[in-house]
């Protein structure tokens, strides 16, 4: 196997249309066959996915609920070109940020300031 990686290694610096091709290759068969994977594992069968959705949980139902609400809220916040930044604060700390959606602006509470306001 290392000899094969350094022909090709020595193929690729040496020659420019070996290169192109290698690099053609390595983009365009993985890309074919993710593509191909999600054509046969994408069902369009209605029949399956109204069992699904008759079968679902509360829970899941429940967190299509939320998730779709908040995906809308958030939309919405772009259309009218709010500032988003503290959401991905929030994110980078690892919290989900729910708002009111009558008040924009809330602040980001930090787990000590929260702690210390319950006791």
């Amino acid at each position: 196997m290392s000899v094969l990686w350094r022909w090709i290694v020595t193929q690729t610096r040496d020659s420019k249309p070996f290169f192109f091709g290698f690099a053609t290759v390595c983009a365009v068969v993985p890309g074919a066959i993710g593509y191909y994977v999600m054509q046969l594992t994408n069902s369009t069968n209605h029949q399956l996915e109204s069992q699904l959705r008759r079968k679902a949980t509360p829970d899941t139902l429940m967190m299509g609920k939320v998730n779709k609400e908040r995906l809308g809220e958030y939309l919405g916040e772009l259309q009218r070109k709010e500032d988003t930044n503290d959401r991905y604060i929030a994110a980078l700390k690892g919290e989900t940020l729910t708002r009111n959606p009558y008040m924009r602006i809330q602040p980001v509470t930090t787990p000590t300031a929260s702690l210390s306001t319950s006791k």
